[in-house]
């Protein structure tokens, strides 16, 4: 049940940076390679699309590891959280693979958290 805690947290994490990504504060140097500093109005609009799929994304993992009621059956939750969790793991190469620093070292360990504890509990 930690991993699934950690989990939700880290992701919510990243959803509050998206969040204040959305809202036009320069912190774009976190996502999509550095480059944007401040993100322009329409990747602005698609942020909130990402928001909602991050929102979703915690709901899977406190649903699979118990903490939340499901909203599909329980071999459904699982299995979406093991989806999460490979693309999880893809986007942790994606971000070691950055050229921004702020994404290749503050997003990586992020999304290798996440990756982990989505992979712990989705198997558990």
């Amino acid at each position: 049940m930690i991993f699934t805690i950690i989990g939700a947290l880290v992701f919510m994490a990243v959803m509050l940076l998206s969040i204040l990504i959305m809202c036009g504060l320069p912190l774009g140097e976190f996502t999509m390679g550095g480059a944007y500093k401040v993100f322009p109005k329409k990747l602005r609009i698609i942020m909130l699309f990402q928001i909602i799929l991050q929102a979703f994304f915690v709901v899977i993992i406190l649903q699979s590891g118990g903490i939340m009621s499901l909203w599909f059956s329980k071999k459904a939750t699982k299995i979406i959280c093991i989806i999460i969790a490979s693309y999880l793991s893809i986007n942790t190469l994606m971000n070691l693979a950055s050229k921004s620093k702020k994404e290749k070292y503050i997003m990586t360990p992020l999304s290798t958290i996440a990756a982990i504890c989505y992979w712990i509990t989705a198997l558990s």
